[in-house]
């Protein structure tokens, strides 16, 4: 059953829609866009921010600057001397931050690899309360002209989506960037699934849903179907990692199937039991992660 907050939400938007349905899908729009809590709101998530301290001590803060505001970048240096070191950017999730892929970061950096995590707009260290994906686009664009690109690309539900749709050059004024390889956990295969689900559990109007959707178009010149990640996935030249879990209740594991059928160099594997947010923590998934960014290096030293 809906809340009373929702109800009086549908009412108010459902009045402004009857004299202005254009309205009404900006004002969706903003809802869609806000951002949660950045406070913990559980024992265990206090808990876990507790645990990341330690390896987010390590970590140089970077402030990004792109058209719209700044994010804070985080670099971690790798732990391991000698070898190709690998740079990597790891982006976290809706509603998550940085330090949430503490357990990530210190595995791959143990495992010889330079790493550089974002803290989206309204997330973490970063300021804002909203969030959408032309921003996440733009900030992901600051982060490759800051580090000069990165050999790796590893991003987490929102995340992963994000480097997919930066990989694209979606965003009419921003470059694409494409990382050496890429990996995406338990990430959403586009956006329209997203969008309409918003405005169906709202109940907008076909005229405001048409325009909820039209906020896409002026944030980024492109329509909303342009945010295919898949779709893009199976055009990139470069190896793409795709790790989900079956039993995910927030991203269907049919978008990382859908991943899946989008190219052959595109290698799915189920991390079944991990849900959505256990998944970035667990050591089977990181120790993959890390055969996978560093395999060709490996492959050149048994050849020699």
């Amino acid at each position: 059953m809906a809340s009373f907050a929702i109800k009086v939400t549908r009412l108010a938007l459902k009045c402004v829609s009857a004299f202005s349905p254009e309205k009404a899908g900006r004002l969706a729009f903003r809802l869609f866009s806000i951002t949660p809590s950045r406070k913990p709101k559980t024992g265990k998530e206090k808990a876990a921010l507790a645990a990341a301290a330690p390896v987010m001590a390590r970590a140089r803060p970077v402030t990004l600057s792109f058209a719209g505001g700044w994010v804070m970048a985080k670099h971690f240096e790798a732990r391991i001397d000698g070898g190709a070191v690998r740079r990597v950017l790891l982006v976290h999730g809706w509603g998550s931050r940085s330090d949430y892929l503490a357990a990530m970061i210190d595995g791959l950096t143990a495992g010889g690899a330079d790493v550089v995590t974002l803290d989206w707009p309204g997330h973490g260290a970063s300021p804002g309360r909203t969030l959408t994906m032309p921003a996440a686009v733009r900030a992901i664009d600051a982060a490759w002209r800051q580090f000069g690109g990165f050999d790796v690309a590893v991003g987490h539900s929102f995340g992963g989506a994000s480097l997919a749709c930066a990989a694209g050059g979606v965003v009419d004024d921003v470059p694409s960037h494409v990382a050496g390889k890429m990996v995406l956990i338990g990430a959403p295969s586009e956006m329209t699934w997203l969008f309409k689900g918003f405005g169906k559990y709202l109940r907008l109007s076909a005229k405001a849903q048409a325009a909820l959707e039209d906020m896409v178009v002026q944030l980024s010149g492109r329509r909303l179907e342009a945010f295919d990640a898949a779709r893009i996935a199976g055009t990139l030249p470069s190896p793409v990692l795709v790790i989900h879990a079956e039993d995910d209740k927030e991203v269907s594991a049919d978008h990382a199937r859908r991943y899946a059928a989008a190219g052959g160099h595109i290698q799915l594997e189920w991390a079944n039991g991990l849900g959505h947010r256990r998944i970035v923590s667990a050591v089977p998934v990181i120790a993959r992660i890390n055969a996978f960014i560093h395999e060709d290096a490996q492959a050149r030293r048994k050849a020699a």
